[in-house]
């Protein structure tokens, strides 16, 4: 790998967002993604091999390693912070169609929860992933899911909730979903949650974490 890429990787994969981040303290001092990023694009690297070879799978060693409970949440937001601040140098070539997403990710907290760490979570670990991600933000009545979907007719729906009493709130959601666009994926996450209830509740997939939900993802593109 070009040495420029793996120094973004490695800013990734621990979390180094820039040179005036203190964390991790074994780089204190050195550059991060963001000065990597620039310097990557400068020196000719395309943005492609950038997203390819570096952000994407660095972020999918973070997942992994999340998993396996290596690291935790603030380590991956950590992380998440690295990868945006490389990705704000990419996303001119996104709009310009010169750097592709493999889908559109339409992602909010269920109507009635305002907790959002989750969800950010995911969102940030979905868009170092390759994805184009619409965040709604909290307490998403029904009707901003289903208005979004049909600005962007192909994309998926991610529903969360971290509450017992507003996970129910996912229900009619996908029922009005499903109703508008029978074809539209839905995966719903969140800590009460479990494939049982996510089957039952009519969602197409169940994240238990933001890797389980990437996983996912890029099945239902493949």
């Amino acid at each position: 790998m070009n040495p420029i890429l793996e120094k973004i990787f490695e800013c990734v994969e621990f979390g180094k967002i820039n040179l005036a981040a203190n964390f991790p303290p074994q780089m204190k001092g050195q550059p991060g993604a963001d000065e990597y990023t620039k310097e990557a694009l400068d020196s000719g690297i395309t943005p492609s091999d950038i997203m390819n070879e570096a952000l994407i799978p660095a972020m999918n060693k973070v997942g992994q390693k999340f998993t396996e409970n290596k690291i935790f949440v603030p380590q991956m937001l950590l992380s998440a912070k690295a990868m945006n601040a490389a990705m704000e140098h990419l996303k001119p070539f996104f709009k310009s169609g010169e750097v592709k997403r493999k889908g559109t990710f339409i992602l909010g907290t269920v109507f009635g929860d305002l907790h959002d760490i989750g969800k950010n979570l995911v969102g940030m670990m979905v868009e170092g992933a390759g994805w184009e991600v619409i965040d709604l933000g909290i307490d998403v009545k029904t009707e901003k899911f289903v208005e979004t979907l049909q600005q962007h007719p192909n994309a998926i729906v991610g529903i969360s909730a971290l509450l017992t009493t507003t996970m129910v709130n996912m229900e009619p959601v996908i029922k009005a979903i499903k109703e508008m666009s029978p074809a539209t994926k839905v995966i719903v996450g969140g800590a009460p949650l479990s494939q049982e209830f996510a089957s039952s509740i009519g969602a197409d997939g169940y994240g238990k974490d933001p890797q389980a939900s990437i996983q996912w993802l890029d099945s239902v593109v493949a």
